[in-house]
């Protein structure tokens, strides 16, 4: 998921910046920790701890060590229910080919591989994702794909779209909106999770189910957000 740096960011550590320019890799393992989210315990990831140094660094540090702001190092509210709702109905991907969108840490991706899909393509622009991906894939002895490729506009060879928390900005929810349109029209289908994002198209979505879901206040304004899980439907 894409969004805002966390809270409370500080000074970098200049021993860092070797390692995140050339091995993205031994980067996140050596600072992350694998842990289970609250909401999906089933699943490991590896995640940054509330007072992990790295995650409170400025941006403009972040950027001149080659790092993008590091999403994937968190369970996000949106993720954690719909990873929820994908286990608990795995009628749902069974079978399936599964393309888990802006996929983040891939724990949508990950919870549609042990519901039994057939394919999962995990798609987030951040390369860094990518590594974060195969490394929590391999600790959940599961294998996704990945592409870094935008694929908002493109027709997909897949039957199920996911999206955690993908609703936070006007033009990327605006930009959303009329491609999920076709891909419904197309037979897929989408199903979101969200924890009441601003930009939200509740009049395109149908409510499957809703979670308390806990998260860090490193990233959110609450330690629980009400989170729920959308079937696209369309105007």
């Amino acid at each position: 998921m894409a969004g805002s740096l966390p809270h409370g960011r500080a000074r970098q550590s200049a021993a860092l910046t070797p390692v995140m320019k050339t091995e993205p890799e031994a980067f996140i393992l050596a600072n992350t920790a694998l842990l289970r989210p609250p909401h999906v315990p089933e699943i490991v990831l590896h995640l940054a701890s509330e007072v992990h140094e790295l995650w409170h660094k400025t941006e403009s540090e972040l950027e001149a060590i080659g790092l993008p702001p590091p999403f994937w190092a968190f369970a996000w509210a949106g993720g954690q229910g719909l990873a929820r709702y994908i286990l608990d109905h795995p009628e749902t991907v069974r079978g399936k080919r599964v393309v888990d969108f802006a996929s983040g840490s891939g724990i949508v991706g990950i919870a549609a591989k042990l519901a039994g899909a057939a394919q999962v393509l995990a798609a987030d622009i951040d390369p860094w994702t990518g590594h974060a991906i195969r490394l929590n894939a391999a600790a959940n002895n599961v294998s996704l794909d990945f592409t870094c490729r935008n694929l908002i506009g493109e027709p997909l060879e897949a039957d199920v779209l996911l999206a955690g928390d993908v609703f936070y900005d006007r033009d990327f929810a605006a930009a959303l909106v009329p491609w999920f349109e076709e891909l419904a029209a197309r037979g897929m289908e989408i199903l979101a999770g969200d924890p009441g994002r601003a930009y939200l198209p509740k009049q395109a979505l149908q409510p499957l189910a809703t979670y308390e879901v806990p998260v860090t206040r490193v990233l959110e304004d609450s330690e629980v957000k009400r989170t729920t899980v959308w079937l696209f439907t369309g105007p």
